[in-house]
């Protein structure tokens, strides 16, 4: 059943995690609502993906049953507000992050030196930071790239085509808005679950580290 979600082949360097059930289980929840792969993954041991655009809650359903459809080990940032008991256990396990985002200053260079120290890390996140639109994403994931010297994966969740598109990767310079032009290029053909909600015109700010 597998092989009609076009799954990409992932290379044993990458962090994994998982086992025969969750890999049932994603892929089995991909096949229900009728999505499958484009393109193929990228092959970095340390990488940071960037999922866009975001706009609902099923956009974290589908994340996480790409993960477990392909044993994918992730870290990602969650609402500290999040982290209950029962479900707080769940999110950790998953690699959930609590984050407070009125406390975000510091996250960038805490997450720099995760990485440095790790063998192995892909963190995945959303540039928007919100479901809520915002005319401006966030560009601490682009900082983080920067001075972790790793790429950023670009993954889209297309709504229409009801295709996970994998790629390109970036190799990340030093010009922020240079690099977030390019990166709100590639998602501009990209369609939603809610359209309304992305911004559709972004004039990236200078300085933001958030």
């Amino acid at each position: 059943m597998a092989s009609r979600l076009n799954t990409p082949t992932l290379s044993d360097e990458l962090p994994r995690i998982g086992n025969a059930f969750s890999c049932f289980l994603g892929t089995r929840v991909l096949q229900l609502i009728g999505w499958q792969f484009s393109g193929e993954f990228a092959q970095h041991k340390k990488m940071i993906i960037a999922v866009a655009p975001h706009t609902s809650n099923w956009d974290f359903v589908i994340g996480i049953a790409v993960a477990f459809s392909l044993k994918l080990k992730i870290t990602f940032f969650v609402k500290s507000s999040l982290f209950i008991p029962l479900f707080s256990r769940l999110l950790r396990r998953w690699g959930g992050v609590p984050i407070k985002r009125h406390q975000a200053h510091g996250v960038v260079e805490q997450m720099v030196a995760k990485i440095r120290e790790a063998d192995k890390m892909i963190l995945c996140l959303a540039p928007e930071g919100t479901r809520s639109k915002q005319e401006n994403w966030k560009t601490g994931f682009l900082h983080i790239a920067s001075k972790s010297d790793i790429p950023v994966f670009l993954v889209a969740f297309d709504y229409k085509k009801k295709r996970i598109e994998l790629g390109p990767v970036l190799k990340i310079g030093k010009d922020t808005q240079q690099e977030l032009n390019r990166i709100y290029q590639h998602y501009s053909t990209v369609q939603a679950k809610f359209p309304d909600k992305v911004a559709t015109n972004i004039t990236p700010p200078s300085g933001d580290k958030d």
